[in-house]
C-alpha cells in the first residue's frame, strides 16, 4: 500500500484501507481509488456539517479529524447530497458516481458487518447510479497502422513496443505500467497482474516479439532505479499510466487523431474490436485474453460494424424481391 494513506488517511480510513488491500487483495490502483472517493465525501461532510470555513474550498480541506463519532452521524440523506454535488458541481459522470457509491456501500459494509463498529448502514438501501450502455470507442484497422507507423523519436523502440503490446494484447494500462522482466519467460508467455491481483497469462504473438526484442536491444541499463521494470521512462525509472498517455497523445496528434478522446484504453478496446471483429476471435476466449471476470463485461464488444451490418443486410435472400407491379 501506498504510503501516502498512511500520512494523511484518519485511522479508521486507514484500517478500511489496510482491509482492502492486505486481506482482500485489492490493487494498489483500487485502494487508491477508494481513498480518493472517501476524502472527497468526507471534505463535503465536513463542509456541510460547518466543520470548516464557509470559504474553504472543498478540495482542500483537511479530513484528519474524521472519526468514529463523526461517522455515526451520517445519514442516508447526506449520502444523496454528497451524490447530487458529484453531479451538479463536480460534473461527474454516472460511471464516476457509481464508482463512488460503490466505494461508500464498501466503506459502510466494512464498518458494519466486519468489524461491528456501526449499527446502522446509510448505504444499505442505496442504489446506484445507471450507466448509460455506450459501445466502446476504438481505432480501426487502418488508424491503428497510422498509429504505429508513426512512431519514431529517441524512444521509439519503446513506444513502439508499448503501442503494439496494447493492440495485440489489449491490456490495461496499469497493467503495462506493471510488467517486470521478470514476468516474461524463454517461450514469451507474459504474466500479467490484472484488477484485484488476479494473474492471467498471454502468449506474445510474433508482432510482440518482435518488438520486444527490438526494445531490449535499447533499453536502459544504467542508472535504472527499478531494474526488473520492462518500460522505462526518460528520467530511468518505470513508466507511470500518465506518461504512457503522454506518450499517445503525441503520436495521435501526429495522425490527426488528437482531442477525440482517444486513450490508452481505447487501446484496449481496439485490440478486443479487431480481435472478435476481424480475427473471428470467440467471445470465451476474448474474454480470457482481457481478464474479465464476467462474461457480460466482454460482450460488450460484440457490437458490429455498421459495414457489417450493411453486408448482412444485403445478403439476405429476400433482399431484391420487388413487389407486382399493378396493371393499369
Amino acid at each position: 500500500m501506498k504510503q501516502d494513506y498512511f500520512r494523511e488517511a484518519p485511522p479508521i480510513i486507514q484500517e478500511f484501507l489496510g482491509y482492502m488491500n492486505n486481506v482482500r487483495g485489492r490493487s494498489d490502483l483500487s485502494v487508491d481509488e477508494y481513498y480518493r472517493d472517501l476524502r472527497t465525501f468526507f471534505r463535503f461532510i465536513i463542509k456541510e456539517k460547518g466543520m470548516a470555513p464557509k470559504d474553504a474550498e472543498i478540495d482542500d480541506i483537511d479530513i484528519s479529524c474524521v472519526d468514529l463519532e463523526l461517522i455515526k452521524e451520517i445519514s442516508f440523506t447526506d449520502i444523496l447530497l454528497f451524490l447530487n454535488y458529484c453531479q451538479s458541481d463536480r460534473g461527474n459522470s454516472a460511471a464516476t458516481r457509481a464508482r463512488k457509491t460503490s466505494s461508500l456501500k464498501t466503506f459502510f459494509h466494512y464498518l458494519t458487518v466486519k468489524v461491528n463498529k456501526l449499527t446502522y448502514n446509510p448505504t444499505e438501501a442505496l442504489d446506484s447510479p445507471k450507466k448509460p450502455k455506450m459501445l466502446p470507442k476504438y481505432l480501426t484497422l487502418e488508424e491503428s497502422l497510422q498509429l504505429l507507423e508513426a512512431i519514431d523519436g529517441a524512444n521509439k523502440e519503446r513506444d513502439y513496443c508499448m503501442m503494439i503490446f496494447f493492440l495485440n494484447c489489449g491490456m490495461r494500462i496499469s497493467e503495462l505500467c506493471g510488467i517486470n522482466l521478470s514476468d516474461i519467460n524463454s517461450e514469451y508467455m507474459l504474466k500479467i497482474r490484472g484488477k484485484g491481483n488476479k494473474e492471467r497469462i498471454l502468449y506474445l504473438n510474433d508482432a510482440c516479439v518482435d518488438a520486444l526484442t527490438q526494445y531490449l536491444k535499447v533499453r536502459p541499463v544504467d542508472g535504472v532505479r527499478d531494474k526488473n521494470a520492462l518500460f522505462i521512462s526518460r528520467k530511468n525509472c518505470r513508466i507511470t499510466p500518465k506518461g504512457v498517455q503522454y506518450v499517445l497523445e503525441r503520436y495521435l496528434k501526429k495522425i490527426g487523431l488528437d482531442g477525440q478522446g482517444y486513450s490508452p484504453h481505447k487501446l484496449r478496446h481496439t485490440a478486443a474490436t479487431l480481435m472478435y471483429q476481424k480475427g473471428g476471435v470467440d467471445i470465451r476466449t476474448l474474454q480470457a485474453i482481457l481478464g474479465h471476470s464476467n462474461l457480460g463485461t466482454t460482450q460488450i464488444y460484440t457490437h458490429v460494424a455498421d459495414e457489417q451490418v450493411i453486408a448482412g443486410l444485403k445478403a439476405n435472400p429476400l433482399a431484391k424481391t420487388k413487389a407486382k407491379k399493378t396493371k393499369e
